[in-house]
């Protein structure tokens, strides 16, 4: 603190902000003190209250300074991701955009966690929340809400610099066991897997029981591996309230339910047919004749699948394309913005998401979930994790292993209640 005190004398531009909630058991405090520092700032801890109990809330108040007003503007935007706010308050800054698919310069930038504006002297809540978005003011005057770059419209009215924003850091869950007690560990093949799917297993057991949400972000691997019959069992029993997933999920699913076969591969015995190679697209081909899944499921040329029971049990659904899609299906969405905008439609109400064996659908659905959601992602490959956490997504649980063995687990753990 010495060295912090001797610097500061030569600092110039000072700003007291102010942190409340779980700022101690959920390291939000230090991590906020190395920021500044980090940033080439200083900082004076000028009260602090610390709760008795682990649900108690704390508070702090620090003195941020800095040698420049852009240094120390720097250091405030920064520490504000964490929820520090200036102690004297002003409503937030409105500037109506110029243009349509453009923010005006200098527009709040948002993260996934819950964040607040300043409306006539009143905090209210930004709903629907995402990263990577800008924040919109109703006409009124009364709401506000995350929007993406490219649906701004002129005449918008866009929330511009830190000031009159406030961000409400997720706390850490209050059991001290479980995969979701730290919620960001680290990403590891050496975890505990028997632990994860308990706790797996007990989220998807609460939203059944009206709880909560259940979305499922799937990849072909689910198929390759075998594991077609496990998902289809947490369809049918109520475990999956919502699926998101490409083109190739669907088609090797129906080639399958169709040839018995996953790119060709026979499911049962493990060899490569003859002409499976022409599976896939046969299998697209069928779905097309038809009219579509549904129409498939409905005229009874599709009998069975995860596809079949999506539409059997009313689970929505959303396959979105790719530039590399065979076909593709009817019910693929091809322009990605299309498919962006109907997930955001459809996530509101998610309180739960496992995300298997699917690097790209994974990433970008991340993007879209508030930090609140608790999300597992299940792949072989360990990066998939890491550049989910990478991209902002640091509420995620990893597990490395293959799907099949994952999801049978997973059942067996769902009937062994």
């Amino acid at each position: 603190m010495s060295d912090e005190s001797a610097s500061e004398s030569a600092a110039t531009f000072v700003e007291d902000v102010l942190l409340e909630g779980h700022i101690v058991d959920s390291l939000i405090l230090p991590k906020i003190l190395d920021e500044i520092t980090t940033l080439g700032g200083t900082f004076e801890i000028k009260q602090i209250n610390i709760g008795q109990r682990r649900a108690d809330p704390s508070s702090a108040t620090l003195k941020v300074s800095a040698e420049t007003a852009d240094l120390l503007e720097k250091i405030l935007t920064s520490i504000g991701q964490h929820g520090a706010v200036p102690v004297h308050q002003q409503d937030c800054t409105i500037v109506e955009a110029d243009m349509d698919g453009a923010f005006p310069s200098g527009f709040y930038c948002t993260t996934n966690q819950d964040t607040q504006v300043r409306l006539h002297g009143t905090w209210i809540d930004v709903s629907p929340q995402e990263m990577d978005c800008g924040l919109r003011i109703s006409a009124a005057g009364d709401a506000a809400d995350c929007l993406p770059m490219c649906q701004v419209a002129k005449g918008d009215r866009i929330v511009v610099g830190r000031l009159g924003v406030r961000v409400k850091p997720l706390k850490r869950e209050l059991s001290a066991n479980g995969a979701f007690a730290f919620m960001n560990s680290a990403v590891s093949s050496e975890k505990p897997k028997g632990i994860l799917v308990r706790d797996v297993a007990a989220e998807m057991r609460k939203a059944q029981r009206g709880e909560g949400k259940i979305l499922v972000v799937g990849g072909p691997a689910i198929v390759h591996t075998g594991s077609s019959d496990h998902f289809s069992t947490l369809i049918r029993e109520g475990y999956v309230d919502l699926l998101f997933a490409g083109n190739a999920l669907a088609t090797h699913d129906i080639e399958q339910s169709l040839f018995g076969t996953s790119l060709g591969i026979s499911m049962e015995q493990g060899n490569v047919m003859d002409e499976g190679h022409e599976h896939h697209l046969r299998s697209i081909n069928a779905i097309r004749r038809a009219g579509g899944i549904k129409a498939a499921v409905e005229n009874g040329s599709l009998k069975s699948g995860i596809m079949y029971e999506c539409v059997q049990h009313d689970i929505p659904y959303v396959l979105a394309g790719s530039i590399r899609d065979d076909g593709p299906l009817p019910e693929v969405i091809t322009d990605t913005l299309v498919a962006q905008q109907r997930m955001r439609e459809l996530i509101h109400d998610v309180t739960f998401c496992l995300m298997i064996a699917t690097t790209l659908h994974s990433i970008a659905v991340g993007n879209l979930l508030p930090a609140r959601v608790k999300v597992v992602c299940v792949d072989i490959n360990p990066a998939t994790v890491t550049k989910l956490s990478d991209r902002g997504s640091f509420q995620t649980v990893g597990l490395v292993t293959d799907v099949e063995p994952f999801l049978r687990v997973l059942v067996n753990e769902l009937h062994n209640e």
